[in-house]
């Protein structure tokens, strides 16, 4: 791959100008100094991760099993094999495919999306709908938390897209995984890679692939099949900024605020609902919360969390969207 200086600054308009792109590096190099995977590097590359090529490929620096590093193509795609990455719901939320978040007033008006009643929707997600967790908590309705997550990302800085990209980068990983017959089909389990650098953080991963058939409470046709667990583990100077600024919480609310924070549970439909919707899915088990999101690979530090929410980090976390909340 070769990759030419004169394409810099056409790139970098284009990176700074789009505000649907995430917050990547892009680097300025004739070819990447590096193998590149399915190849492995005894020592850790020279590199920032993410990291974009002048030619808009995007690569994750990622550790395997057996302790090797490598340098992963995650560039986003609707050609994947996984899932179609790069749909927005254009028709329904105009101002998400414009400027990757959405207008309240456009959400207090709409009826359906995808052609389904809001009220459906709302239904098939609630516990025991389409799911035994449910995609919406019992007191939360589609728009509610669709409000409420929008509201979340805009005090982030950030955008849907912005927040669906690591999570996407993810399931290319995985994907190229499978596409090598890296998956332990007896165990049902991804094993060859169990973490990789993003934003300076270090995000572990585990995945596993289950029966499948998990439809969506869209009307789109999105079918889940992967549980992936992603977590972030907490230094000693984030545990210390924890203890001193949430120490007045219980011992069962500080673990379950730490848990909240840096860990996920998510699969492929989680990221697709971001990218298409803003729909991170309600207060459940399957919750890819925005700001754990943006901790977890390193979009936003603690003490900035902290600073955004006003000391009220934890109750950001666990507060759910009712109407009442709007």
């Amino acid at each position: 791959m070769k990759i030419f200086k004169h394409s810099l600054i056409l790139t970098l308009t284009l990176f700074l100008y789009t505000s649907c792109l995430s917050q990547i590096k892009i680097i300025d190099v004739e070819a990447i100094p590096f193998d590149i995977y399915p190849l492995v590097i005894d020592a850790k590359p020279n590199l920032p991760s993410p990291f974009k090529t002048n030619d808009s490929e995007e690569y994750v620096v990622a550790i395997t099993k057996i302790k090797k590093y490598a340098v992963i193509s995650v560039t986003l795609s609707n050609n994947r094999g996984i899932c179609q990455q790069l749909i927005v719901d254009t028709s329904d939320f105009p101002e998400l495919a414009e400027t990757g978040l959405h207008s309240e007033k456009s959400l207090n008006e709409i009826k359906t999306i995808t052609g389904r009643s809001l009220a459906e929707i709302t239904k098939l997600g609630r516990p025991n709908g389409l799911s035994y967790s449910g995609f919406l908590a019992e007191d939360e309705n589609i728009i509610s938390v669709l409000i409420g997550d929008n509201q979340i990302v805009r005090k982030l800085g950030l955008t849907h897209p912005q927040l669906a990209k690591p999570l996407f980068h993810v399931l290319n990983m995985m994907d190229t995984d499978l596409a090598l017959n890296r998956w332990n089909m007896a165990k049902h389990q991804w094993e060859n890679i169990c973490c990789f650098y993003y934003n300076d953080n270090k995000v572990f991963v585990k995945a596993v692939d289950t029966k499948g058939g998990q439809q969506s409470i869209f009307d789109e046709g999105i079918e889940g099949a992967f549980h992936i667990k992603l977590w972030h583990e907490f230094d000693a100077e984030e545990i210390k900024y924890l203890n001193e600024h949430y120490g007045h919480l219980s011992s069962k609310e500080f673990d379950d605020f730490k848990i909240k924070l840096s860990f996920i549970n998510t699969g492929e439909m989680q990221p697709q609902y971001i990218m298409r919707y803003g729909f991170y899915e309600g207060h459940t088990f399957w919750r890819a919360d925005p700001i754990a999101v943006s901790f977890i690979f390193g979009f936003k530090s603690l003490e900035e969390l902290d600073l955004i929410f006003r000391g009220k980090l934890y109750e950001a976390l666990i507060e759910h969207f009712t109407e009442s909340n709007k």
